[in-house]
């Protein structure tokens, strides 16, 4: 009795700290680069096996590959808590592929489809883990630069094993896309980009001008290498995010296909058929559809949907509830509202009687289910909730520590068992096993990161809540410096770090820079002010029409709450740093106050007015502020940081990826250079070939050193 009521202590303790004695030191941003980066955990049809994507760090490149586990032998861990039983997972060899993602099982559970890539070529490849073959080769997947927004699934077995759907991009001159340049009638092969001519509204991607391809439906016969691909639709659109229906005949899809679909964000779900190719709609409404998934007895799709006009392909304020419709379009009907939290990644059940999905909940990632009849709504697995309710009396285990489920996959039968990735504060990303009808039912099956966790000090965050100016409860989090100590006469520096988004969410995910930040000295605030997911409509709602409102003032209340519970805290020493929508705060605060001696932003915005006509995403404005800037200018320069410089006294380090088309490199150079025209100390750091988020791990690493840097020179002399 003893012995089992350990190994759901062990199993359970997803947020147990490795000891202080083993921990050498803090973490460097040279460790930074030697977090892997687990991820995309698929579990095999009968749940014998997870496959799972582990990204690393080589040099200046970042090299995938994939993995397997096994899930039997792992209920009993071992007696130091490494949870990983009797089998270690095993990396997969695959010959001449240099990078491989997104691994999925064929029906029958025997071969594992993936996107791989050689000599800079992606293609789907087979490979049949149980076999010493090499991978083999299927069919080459030409990809686009446009950024397409939760593109969802792009490979997809027919449900007999034979055939698999893909998304490819394609310039087939039969799309009215590609008729020819600015009506020259040249072929795409004659076409010259100089001059470059624009004709469409969205004519960037992420890091470049687009390559004007459009992402189709295609299909291969798996087995026969020399039967040519078919592609089944056509036309000047985006499909993505594929599913099939259990008799194998049609596949449903996403499109944007308004006249426009540049200016209006309107993705439906279509159907088209694996024979004929005959393509139908099967809904028609004014907000977004998103991540289909056909359940088992073909009688229904579920998908995420937005409802409001206008929304957004970036950070989207309205909460996406996970919705069920007919395929033929009738029937469409909410499932998650009453939830009211942020819905994605809807699965279903092997029965097809429920729809299990992933929703942020006050800093966590949790993983619900919902019946589709609505007779219940509720948690499965989340940080707080019990662990099991199978285990009685004495065996019962504890609430288990917060934590995030960044993915997950349910095997195709019964009983249920998942895959997940899953992390909290002090660890990154690792594999579990979650088996709902065991008592010990949690099992990790990955170490990755184990040898980096026990070489470092990592701390936990401490949580803490607050009223506001207005009595709005707001969730923060305090992030005590390594070798921490209480004394006297020592007083520690203050970093606030604001999340992006603005509707993004703050919470119990690991952040290396974080850990970083506390190993250098410093304690570092986060919160999710009004604006944030995880609170409810109403909260993500609470920056409408004002960017640094009560977003702003909640990030003040939040640093006079920490300074007051935490006497520790130095409020004379105290640095400001975020990115994107983070960066753009961090702008609104060094022109709001100045008690902040030290400001690193990152990709931020500084003039909402030029970043409309900059930017890839046009249609934050729109949502964000109720219309387009010639209808109210006033608005938007009233809630832009550049307008306040003067009042900017905080020395300010800029970093930002010159081919960032999300926020374009002039929204720093206009602060930067408005900075030291007024004599503010400011130093602009432009990386090459980075665009909003870096892809160089060593200018990763080089971005992180400079904003110490920064925070030392104005902070710590």
């Amino acid at each position: 009795m003893k012995k089992k009521l350990s190994a759901v202590l062990i199993l359970t303790c997803l947020g147990c700290s490795v000891s202080w004695a083993q921990a050498r030191r803090g973490m460097t941003p040279a460790d930074t680069l030697r977090v892997a980066e687990v991820s995309d955990a698929q579990i095999s049809p009968n749940g014998a096996l997870v496959a799972y994507v582990v990204t690393t760090n080589d040099g200046n490149e970042r090299r995938a590959s994939l993995w397997l586990a096994r899930t039997t032998g792992v209920a009993g861990a071992d007696e130091t808590g490494a949870g990983l039983g009797r089998f270690a997972p095993v990396q997969i060899p695959l010959s001449g592929v240099t990078s491989a993602t997104r691994p999925r099982w064929s029906p029958d559970g025997v071969r594992l489809a993936f996107i791989g890539t050689r000599e800079k070529q992606a293609g789907i490849w087979l490979v049949s883990p149980f076999e010493r073959g090499a991978a083999r080769f299927v069919v080459v997947v030409r990809e686009t630069n446009f950024h397409i927004p939760y593109a969802g699934e792009s490979l997809a077995w027919s449900p007999d094993g034979r055939r698999i759907a893909y998304i490819s991009a394609t310039d087939d001159e039969r799309d009215e896309a590609f008729s020819g340049a600015a009506g020259t009638g040249a072929s795409t092969a004659e076409r010259r980009d100089d001059p470059r001519v624009i004709d469409r509204i969205q004519y960037k991607s992420r890091t470049s001008f687009s390559d004007r391809l459009r992402t189709h439906v295609w299909l291969v016969d798996a087995d026969e290498p020399s039967s040519p691909p078919r592609q089944l639709t056509y036309g000047s659109f985006y499909d993505h995010a594929l599913t099939w229906n259990p008799r194998g005949d049609e596949i449903a899809f996403l499109s944007n296909r308004e006249p426009d679909p540049d200016a209006v964000n309107n993705s439906d779900i279509y159907v088209v058929g694996a024979s004929d190719a005959r393509t139908r709609r099967v809904t028609d409404t004014k907000g977004c559809e998103y991540e289909p998934q056909w359940s088992p007895d073909g009688r229904f799709i579920a998908y995420t949907a937005t409802t409001r006009d206008v929304t957004t392909i970036d950070s989207i304020s309205e909460d996406a509830h996970v919705w069920v419709t007919e395929p033929s379009g009738s029937g469409q009907r909410e499932i998650s509202g009453r939830l009211d939290r942020r819905a994605r990644a809807p699965r279903w059940s092997a029965d097809s009687a429920t729809i299990l999905f992933l929703a942020n909940n006050r800093g966590r990632t949790n993983l619900y289910a919902a019946a589709l009849d609505g007779s219940r709504l509720n948690e499965v697995l989340g940080g707080g909730a019990q662990a099991s309710n199978q285990c009685r009396g004495s065996l019962a285990p504890p609430a288990l520590p917060p934590f995030q489920i960044t993915g997950y996959s349910v095997n195709a039968r019964a009983p249920a068992l998942f895959a997940l990735t899953v992390t909290d504060p002090a660890h990154p990303a690792e594999v579990w096993l979650y088996r709902p009808s065991a008592c010990v039912n949690l099992a990790r099956l990955s170490g990755h990161n184990d040898g980096l966790v026990r070489s470092l000090a990592l701390v936990q965050p401490q949580e803490f809540f607050f009223k506001s100016f207005d009595g709005v409860n707001v969730q923060a989090w305090l992030l005590k410096p390594v070798n921490f100590r209480v004394a006297a006469s020592t007083r520690y520096p203050l970093v606030l770090s604001i999340h992006g988004g603005p509707h993004g969410m703050s919470g119990y995910g690991f952040d290396s820079n974080f850990q970083a930040y506390a190993a250098r000295g410093y304690a570092v605030l986060y919160l999710n002010p009004r604006g944030s997911n995880g609170y409810g409509q109403k909260f993500s709602d609470g920056t409408f029409r004002e960017w640094g409102g009560g977003d702003y003032r909640d990030l003040m209340a939040g640093v006079d709450e920490a300074l007051g519970r935490f006497s520790w805290l130095d409020g004379e020493r105290m640095a400001v740093t975020g990115g994107s929508y983070g960066g753009f705060m961090t702008n609104w605060v060094i022109t709001q106050t100045p008690r902040f001696h030290a400001a690193v932003t990152r990709a931020s915005v500084s003039n909402l007015v030029s970043f409309y006509a900059t930017s890839l995403y046009q249609d934050l404005i729109h949502a964000e502020f109720g219309g387009f800037p010639w209808d109210d200018y006033d608005l938007l320069w009233r809630w832009s940081p550049l307008r306040y410089v003067r009042d900017a006294r905080t020395p300010t380090l800029f970093i930002h990826g010159e081919q960032d088309n999300d926020v374009h490199i002039t929204q720093a150079e206009e602060m930067y250079t408005a900075l030291r025209r007024r004599g503010v100390d400011a130093v602009f750091v432009r990386y090459p070939r980075e665009g909003h988020s870096f892809r160089e791990p060593l200018h990763r690493q080089d971005a992180l050193e400079r904003t110490l840097g920064w925070f030392d020179k104005h902070l710590k002399q």
